[in-house]
């Protein structure tokens, strides 16, 4: 059985474990998820299979989707993501995938996009000081400070952490534990938190670090 899905971040709540003590968990709904491509090494050099989670009105894909989802024989979903396997014999396009993949205990690896903050200066984006403001600093207390570029080099060195768009950037977070599955409604509860607002789309796969 694959052990990756694709789900959506429905919110956080807590649970308490046998001790009676309160986890935080993220609760996600997981799958159901359909296998809409089968890659192979014969046919694109490498193994893995391609899933589909979430619903869309046909109207709304283009000629190219709807021809990619016509030739799985399945309904259009609106989002697809790649998952990479040592072993796919067992999976055929068309099979669906649901959230009894994990099970209490697993360990996951969960990636989505964070929450996007706009354009922020130093301070907030690279956690920068003020500037002291007792004395000559006027209104410039929360600005990035001299750049210390004169005629050499005469310029801003690559890296320099500067104001700018901040968040809405892939981010995964490594080693969350599943606390507990509800298969029924589809349901993975992970100690933790994971990316991304509510209703953010994350995927979940199994931990490099178990």
């Amino acid at each position: 059985m694959i052990k990756g899905i694709i789900g959506k971040k429905l919110g956080m709540t807590q649970l308490f474990d046998e001790n009676g003590k309160v986890v935080p968990v993220t609760v996600i709904e997981a799958g159901p998820c359909t296998v809409v491509q089968k890659k192979t090494v014969e046919s694109d050099g490498y193994q893995a299979v391609q899933l589909g989670f979430g619903e869309i009105s046909a109207k709304k894909v283009n000629k190219a989707a709807k021809g990619h989802f016509d030739k799985a024989d399945v309904a259009p979903k609106r989002t697809l993501r790649e998952f990479r396997l040592d072993d796919i014999a067992a999976m055929n396009v068309g099979d669906i995938l649901k959230a009894d993949v994990f099970t209490a205990g697993d360990r996951i690896d969960v990636s989505g996009i964070s929450k996007g903050k706009g354009y922020q200066g130093t301070i907030k984006r690279w956690n920068g000081h003020r500037l002291r403001e007792s004395h000559g600093t006027g209104p410039v207390a929360r600005h990035a400070g001299s750049m210390g570029s004169c005629s050499t080099p005469s310029r801003v060195f690559k890296g320099k952490k500067l104001p700018g768009h901040m968040g809405a950037e892939r981010v995964t977070v490594q080693n969350l534990t599943v606390v507990k599955v509800d298969v029924e409604n589809n349901l993975i509860a992970v100690k933790g938190a994971v990316p991304g607002p509510k209703g953010a789309v994350v995927t979940l796969t199994d931990s490099v670090k178990a």
